[in-house]
């Protein structure tokens, strides 16, 4: 079987590894021509024994959709287009829409496993047709994890299905990552823990806390045991406003996602106006003290 695939960054280059190794052949496409094999999205196809299959894994939004355009423009009736980027879900419509108009097939895959996935697979969450699903399974299975295909793979429905699928899971994410940042900082705080790290190593294994999240602050912690080689400036994806978004439109609460989401807001703030305001509040109703700015001299008596 051979595939183009377009995006060599961090996931996209270990993901043709991980194919090659799984006997299947990958033409990669990207702009860096230390990594790519082709010139250009039309050498791509042209590589391509029809019918072709290309999958995409490029950061989502205009490059997507340009990518996805493009595609449309260079591959023919009977190709299939898989995007395994982190697509908003609303997108899926129409690009399935555009490149069915030419015969061209489409199906979204939410995919998950970071770096890691390369040994240990991926998690796949897949939207579109049932056809089309069978017809790219055999990439499916080369880059899920090992055993039970239904443990890391899931034709989740329609095209769209797969992004929304991977953008609740990434939702989901933001709320256990900041549970287990707050136990750390809570921990951190108490004298009486003299082993913040083998506290929560010894979490890893038997409790019902237990995951690879966890391992991976335990690896983290031990790289940098206090974090002071990093600052808590936190980006968001995207996946967790849209989120956020799906459970106001669908009236489902969301108090841990939500909350997740907005420290990361926090989290960007070097001297937040909110808890300034909540600060001169208190200080006001209640004559609490006020630590002043740094750099801010008073006058008077």
């Amino acid at each position: 079987m051979k595939i183009g695939l377009i995006g060599l960054g961090k996931m996209g280059f270990n993901m043709r590894e991980r194919l090659r190794r799984h006997d299947i052949e990958v033409v990669g496409y990207d702009p860096r021509p230390e990594v790519t094999d082709v010139t250009s999205l039309a050498a791509l196809a042209e590589a391509l024994p029809a019918p072709r299959i290309v999958w995409v894994m490029v950061p989502s939004g205009p490059v997507t959709r340009e990518t996805v355009t493009e595609l449309a423009d260079v591959l023919s009736e009977g190709d299939l287009v898989i995007d395994g980027g982190n697509s908003r879900f609303t997108d899926d419509a129409v690009h399935g829409k555009m490149l069915s108009e030419k015969g061209i097939g489409y199906l979204d895959a939410g995919v998950s496993g970071g770096v890691w996935g390369l040994d240990n697979g991926y998690g796949l969450m897949v939207g579109g047709a049932a056809g089309d699903v069978e017809r790219a399974m055999p990439i499916f299975d080369a880059l899920r994890p090992e055993g039970e295909r239904a443990d890391g793979f899931v034709h989740a429905g329609p095209v769209g299905a797969g992004h929304y699928a991977k953008m609740v899971h990434n939702g989901i994410e933001y709320g256990l990552m900041h549970a287990y940042a707050e136990g750390y900082e809570l921990l951190a705080a108490e004298d009486l823990i003299e082993d913040v790290t083998g506290v929560v190593r010894a979490w890893t294994k038997g409790t019902v806390v237990r995951s690879w999240l966890l391992d991976l602050l335990v690896k983290a912690l031990e790289e940098d045991p206090a974090f002071s080689e990093i600052s808590g400036y936190t980006q968001d994806s995207g996946e967790g406003r849209w989120t956020v978004e799906e459970a106001i439109r669908h009236s489902v609460p969301a108090p841990v996602i939500s909350a997740a989401l907005f420290a990361r807001f926090a989290s960007r703030q070097q001297d937040s106006p909110a808890m300034k305001a909540v600060s001169a509040l208190r200080n006001q109703f209640g004559g609490h003290a006020v630590q002043r700015a740094p750099n801010t001299e008073t006058t008077g008596a």
